[in-house]
């Protein structure tokens, strides 16, 4: 029903922001991702809006691109993730980050997000496997073998961020092992 808004910011209150269009505010919730790219109060803004009506509420989410509007959309169709929970998970991590736990099934960096068990995460990441993809946070969707899995993992356990590791594993060859492949990643990372 309400797709977008444009109006003037006039408070910003984590996760919440009361947005002035032509003299009706609108209460909307947004992720931290998009809170975290608003203009000051005072100034203009558009936001893209999902309209969640319930029982006993009738709520806006609000997001600064269409790919988090989409991920939202896919993530409270998986039963057990509501609103709530799926901007959680939008201001736990990126939309990249969640496109990519998912393409390579690790259950560990969903956890990481507050209100995220175990199983939860194990749900998510067996209904979102395949619908996010090349079109969602510009992850490319191919596949990744499993040298490449354990060299990520591996990566990520010597306490590098995902970003680092990503870009470290971006840079080797495709058809490379385990060991070869930690060992060139850690030379590219050191410099």
């Amino acid at each position: 029903m309400i797709g977008k808004l444009t109006g003037t910011l006039l408070e910003k209150n984590p996760p919440e922001v009361l947005l002035d269009c032509n003299g009706v505010g609108y209460e909307v919730q947004v992720p931290m991702s998009t809170f975290y790219n608003l203009p000051a109060v005072g100034e203009r803004v558009a936001l893209l809006t999902q309209f969640i009506v319930r029982e006993d509420a009738q709520l806006l989410y609000g997001f600064g691109s269409t790919q988090e509007r989409q991920t939202f959309r896919e993530l409270i169709k998986i039963s057990g993730v509501g609103p709530r929970t799926a901007l959680s998970i939008l201001s736990g991590m990126g939309v990249a980050d969640l496109a990519q736990a998912v393409s390579l099934q690790e259950a560990g960096r969903l956890v990481k997000v507050p209100g995220i068990g175990k199983k939860t995460a194990e749900r998510l990441l067996l209904e979102l496997k395949g619908k996010l993809g090349a079109d969602i946070g510009g992850v490319k969707a191919h596949a990744v073998n499993d040298a490449q899995a354990d060299i990520l993992q591996a990566l990520l356990a010597l306490g590098y961020n995902d970003k680092e590791a990503a870009l470290a594993l971006k840079a080797l060859p495709a058809a490379i092992g385990v060991s070869d492949g930690i060992k060139m990643a850690l030379k590219a990372l050191a410099k």
